[in-house]
């Protein structure tokens, strides 16, 4: 549904639903920020610590999402605009901490990425499968879509990066799954700012046209 320029025939979220399905979002995500942070310090994992960034992204994006369903579109597009840049500051503060973990080596301790992991993934499963009915939409329900997305993606990757940490004895598979979650990061913001700027443009011409 990215670019797509027909602003009256995407869902915008106003849905009671829509509503409580996020609210439920934002408590696992808020949740899971704090235990993924704590558990990153602990563990010295760059890719825990970047997932944990995504789910405080994710609350945060969630919030905003919540409080501009039902206005207008311009300040729906603003919103996503501002998730969007958001993200991408966001997968370059972790290309930053990754470059900074290539010069710093010390190995993570797996069993904590491993256990916190798990508990990551399921609940951004179940983030998933609460949201995967309203996948598409405009800007600010489709970026909803990607975090939670993007979420449990990188809950995978964390898993693959325990399992290579452990298995190697080196910090290495943490420093790579931090460079791909940042590379998600950077695509998703592109796809959220892309959309959003086309709807923005697209409600522009209509009124030009109607005026």
């Amino acid at each position: 549904m990215a670019g797509c320029c027909g602003h009256n025939a995407q869902f915008d979220g106003v849905s009671k639903d829509y509503k409580r399905r996020l609210w439920l979002v934002i408590a696992l995500n808020a949740i899971m920020f704090a235990v993924e942070m704590t558990a990153g310090h602990m563990a010295k994992s760059q890719a825990l610590q970047a997932d944990a960034l995504d789910f405080f992204s994710d609350a945060l994006t969630y919030g905003v999402s919540l409080a501009v369903i039902g206005a207008s579109i311009k300040v729906r597009t603003m919103a996503a605009l501002g998730k969007g840049i958001s993200l991408l500051l966001m997968g370059v503060w972790v290309f930053g901490s990754t470059i900074y973990r290539v010069m710093y080596l010390g190995v993570p301790e797996a069993e904590i990425m491993g256990v916190v992991g798990f508990m990551a993934l399921a609940t951004n499963l179940a983030s998933v499968a609460l949201l995967v009915k309203y996948k598409d939409g405009d800007a600010n329900v489709r970026s909803v879509w990607l975090c939670s997305r993007n979420d449990a993606i990188g809950n995978v990757a964390v898993m693959f990066a325990a399992l290579g940490v452990w298995g190697s004895g080196s910090g290495w598979p943490d420093v790579i799954v931090a460079g791909i979650m940042a590379t998600l990061f950077l695509s998703s913001a592109f796809q959220i700012i892309k959309q959003a700027l086309a709807e923005r443009r697209a409600v522009m011409d209509h009124a030009q046209s109607h005026a």
